[in-house]
C-alpha cells in the first residue's frame, strides 16, 4: 500500500512541476527538470533525514522513467490546455501530492519508532518540500510561505488523523488513506471556500 501511495504521489506531484514549467515556457530539459524536482524532492529530503539508502528513487530507478514518460507524454497535451483548467489540474495534482506524500513520510517515521512530534513533522516535510524546491526553480515565493491559504497546515492535521486511526487499530491502508485524505480534501476545501491564515502582525514602527 505504501509504494502504491509513493508511485500515485510521485505522479501528482511530477504533473504539478510539469505544469508550473510548462506555463513557465520551459524547454523540454527545463520541463523534465522541475516535474523531477517536484516529484523527488520531498522524497529525498525524507530518505536523508532518516537515514534510507539507498534513495527511493535510486532504489526504484522505474521512478525516474514514469516521470521520463509523463513529460513526453504530458508536454504536447498541456500546449493543448486551457490555461484556467491547467490551473485547475495543478491545483489538484499539488493537493493530492501533498497528502500521498505526507502520509508516506510519517508512516515512514512510525516504523523507524520516532516520537510523533517527528512523525508528523517528518510528514509534513515531506509533503511540501517538493512544491517548494518546483517553486523556487520557477522564480516564485513558495506557496506554502505566501498563499495564506492552509497547506502545511493541512498535512499536519493530516498525519494526526493518520496516527489516531492507526492507533485505534484500523488497518494500516485505512490509517493512510484517512490521513492522505483529510490531507487533499482540506487543501482543495482551503482553496474552494478560500479559507486564509491571518497574516503575522507587522511592526508598528514599518
Amino acid at each position: 500500500m505504501l509504494t502504491i501511495i509513493e508511485i500515485g504521489a510521485i505522479i501528482a506531484f511530477a504533473v504539478s512541476g510539469l505544469i508550473e514549467a510548462a506555463r513557465r515556457r520551459m524547454d523540454i530539459v527545463g520541463v523534465f527538470t522541475v516535474a523531477f524536482v517536484t516529484a523527488f524532492g520531498g522524497g529525498t529530503l525524507r530518505d536523508v533525514l532518516l537515514d534510507r539508502r539507498p534513495l527511493f528513487w535510486v532504489q526504484h530507478q522505474e521512478y525516474v522513467w514514469l516521470v521520463l514518460a509523463l513529460t513526453l507524454i504530458g508536454s504536447p497535451l498541456l500546449g493543448l490546455m486551457r490555461h484556467r483548467w491547467a490551473e485547475r489540474v495543478m491545483n489538484l495534482t499539488d493537493a493530492l501530492g501533498l497528502g500521498l506524500f505526507a502520509v508516506s513520510g510519517a508512516a515512514l517515521a512510525m516504523a523507524a519508532e520516532m516520537p510523533l512530534i517527528v512523525v508528523v513533522m517528518m510528514g509534513v516535510v515531506t509533503g511540501v518540500f517538493g512544491g517548494v524546491l518546483r517553486d523556487v526553480l520557477c522564480n516564485e515565493i513558495p506557496v506554502v510561505f505566501q498563499d495564506h491559504r492552509p497547506y502545511a497546515l493541512c498535512a499536519f492535521v493530516g498525519c494526526w488523523i493518520f496516527i489516531g486511526v492507526d492507533a485505534i487499530g484500523a488497518e494500516p491502508w485505512m490509517a493512510l488513506l484517512a490521513g492522505a485524505g483529510t490531507t487533499t480534501g482540506l487543501r482543495l476545501l482551503a482553496l474552494r471556500m478560500d479559507w486564509r491564515i491571518p497574516p503575522w502582525p507587522r511592526n508598528m514602527d514599518d
